[in-house]
């Protein structure tokens, strides 16, 4: 089976899959969904980006009854950002079947507005270990009916300290069900738990859905941190990559790269865990809508991040563990495109880069830095900018509402005009660098649903 059209599925969900133009099915779905629809429990080893998402997706809501106003579906994320990625495919996916409700319960985000949410019911519940088992301790969330579990990227549950929460959560969740497990590592943690949780599970694993060609991978000696940052900065300037992810090991030092980058003038933002989820929503959006070149972040805190198309990964650390550094290479040179990634190794790091076990020699073969000329290059600027307006769904904001505004006249098109994201009392969107100050005058000066809401350009 390689077709989405031979599957064996409801009428509606074929009908959307054709309508979204889904054909051939990617290797992990190939594997894993004929297991899913037949009820199975699966554990399914895949790196980010495989298309697995689609493949519980599809499976959680072949089995769901829509009549049964229950929640009959949870799935565990590790943080709020996957969560969302995912509840966003599983309507997407669900558009064609009429009064199907997905809900999403993370942590960062109010309590009380969730405890109404639930008051309503739900089929699907999507969220974060920390607040599900909040839910369940003060008795907001019934699980009872639970048929269908799926634990979403669970090594990073594990890394992110959930061991004793899930835990917790598990205990709860009815003996008689489908588990789904989905992991990019299979380490001892996962194995236990899968034995303990899961009957009889099918294990498929997936080789890295990159292609190994399409990953320019550059390997550079340094001797101490400052000559980190001044191959940072030389690497960019060459390079000239349009997004690009600096992988760091401590949250202060995103901070420390991020703030070094900015005073050589780029747009430069921090992602850890530290951060408040405005904060974090924020760069997430102004990151992904390319209005900021580069991101500097933990592991832990970049972790199921679906940023299309990013252009190149530096390594400003080798990982400790080369499972981690396969995973974060392999978030470019995505879906036939180029990627390029950069790796900075000490005389002390060069064992972590003999563990990758890579064809090429590294080591022997390592880089000769960009030229003196690169240091003395000005920063470049994102293309894009973004704006925020201070309404959202609650104020009945859409994304047509922002463009029709935005394109009002022949100022800017719509090929001018990015992503749109739509927050519950916010919505950014992006437009072209050298069209922000126009966009800003239309959107305040002017009307959405009938009223004027404010408006800002979001600097830095």
């Amino acid at each position: 089976m390689s077709a989405f059209s031979q599957l064996n599925i409801k009428t509606d969900l074929q009908k959307n899959l054709k309508e979204l133009g889904f054909k051939a099915l990617t290797p992990v779905q190939q594997a894993s969904l004929p297991l899913i629809l037949e009820g199975k429990d699966v554990i399914a080893q895949a790196k980010t980006g495989s298309g697995k998402t689609v493949a519980f997706g599809l499976g959680v809501l072949q089995h769901l009854d829509v009549r049964r106003f229950r929640i009959q579906s949870l799935i565990l994320c590790p943080t709020r950002e996957l969560a969302d990625q995912v509840a966003q495919e599983l309507r997407r996916l669900a558009r064609l079947i009429h009064n199907i409700k997905v809900l999403t319960l993370c942590g960062g985000m109010p309590f009380g507005p969730q405890i109404g949410s639930l008051e309503h019911g739900a089929h699907i519940v999507v969220g974060t270990p920390g607040r599900i088992e909040e839910h369940l301790r003060k008795g907001t969330l019934t699980i009872d009916n639970v048929n269908m579990l799926v634990l979403d990227e669970a090594d990073r549950m594990l890394d992110m300290g959930f061991q004793d929460t899930l835990d917790r959560i598990l205990d709860r969740l009815p003996a008689e069900r489908q588990t789904l497990l989905f992991s990019a590592t299979y380490p001892e943690q996962i194995q236990n738990i899968a034995k303990r949780v899961m009957k009889q599970p099918e294990m498929i694993q997936i080789e890295s859905e990159h292609d190994a060609q399409s990953i320019d991978q550059k390997f550079y000696r340094v001797a101490n941190n400052s000559d980190r940052e001044e191959l940072l900065a030389r690497v960019l300037a060459c390079y000239r990559p349009e997004t690009s992810i600096v992988f760091c090991k401590t949250k202060r030092e995103t901070d420390e790269v991020a703030d070094y980058l900015k005073g050589c003038g780029y747009s430069a933002l921090t992602l850890h865990g530290d951060m408040e989820q405005r904060a974090r929503t924020e760069t997430l959006v102004r990151f992904a809508n390319r209005s900021a070149s580069v991101l500097v972040a933990t592991d832990v805190a970049a972790r199921g991040l679906d940023i299309a198309s990013l252009d190149a990964v530096i390594n400003f650390h080798i990982a400790l563990d080369p499972e981690v550094h396969t995973h974060r290479v392999g978030r470019t040179g995505r879906a036939g495109e180029k990627g390029m990634a950069f790796s900075f190794f000490s005389e002390k790091e060069v064992h972590r880069v003999l563990d990758l076990e890579l064809k090429q020699d590294p080591i022997a073969n390592a880089e000769e830095w960009p030229g003196d000329h690169y240091a003395d290059q000005p920063a470049f600027l994102p293309p894009m900018a973004t704006l925020q307006i201070d309404g959202g769904k609650k104020q009945k904001v859409r994304a047509g509402d922002i463009l029709g505004a935005l394109t009002n006249g022949d100022e800017i098109k719509g090929t001018d005009v990015g992503k749109i994201a739509i927050q519950d009392n916010s919505a950014y969107f992006a437009v072209k660098r050298n069209l922000a100050k126009t966009a800003l005058n239309k959107i305040s000066k002017g009307k959405l649903k009938g009223r004027n809401f404010r408006v800002r350009l979001i600097r830095g």
